[in-house]
């Protein structure tokens, strides 16, 4: 992996995770209102098994594959950062007809101004990735 490839992933991973806390405090909120204020050991837990956050995991699973891509000491292929850049561009897609993510996530594009913000942190990530990718 080439340095620029290395900040980029290190950018993806910074904005993802932006997006994701404030989805997960989004969805905890809702998920407190329904059964009562979780504690933070309880909340990883739910977080981990309840149907409510299930949505998120994909985001989760982008996150750690980023992260594992950022500790390995040697060069990945071009091809898996390319593939973590496809995978970014799937999940922030908003579609109110779409797959169950897509329609939670359009929902929280529309409720939440703080999505909307990351959304657009993500995207100014991602475009770039594509400018990368064509030089």
């Amino acid at each position: 992996m080439t340095e620029a490839e290395r900040q980029l992933l290190g950018d993806l991973r910074r904005v993802l995770l932006q997006l994701h806390k404030t989805l997960l405090d989004w969805e905890r909120v809702a998920y407190d209102r329904r059964h009562g204020r979780a504690s933070p050991a309880e909340l990883l837990a739910i977080v981990m098994r309840d149907p409510h956050f299930a949505w998120l995991h994909p985001l989760s699973e982008l996150i750690v594959r980023i992260d594992t891509m950022l500790d390995v000491e040697h060069p990945e292929p071009r091809a898996e950062v390319d593939a973590i850049i496809r995978q970014a561009r799937v999940l922030v897609v908003p579609d109110e007809a779409g797959n169950a993510y897509a329609q939670r996530y359009h929902t929280a594009l529309q409720e939440l101004p703080d999505a909307v913000v990351a959304h657009g942190q993500v995207t100014a990530v991602l475009k770039r990735a594509g400018k990368q990718t064509t030089h």
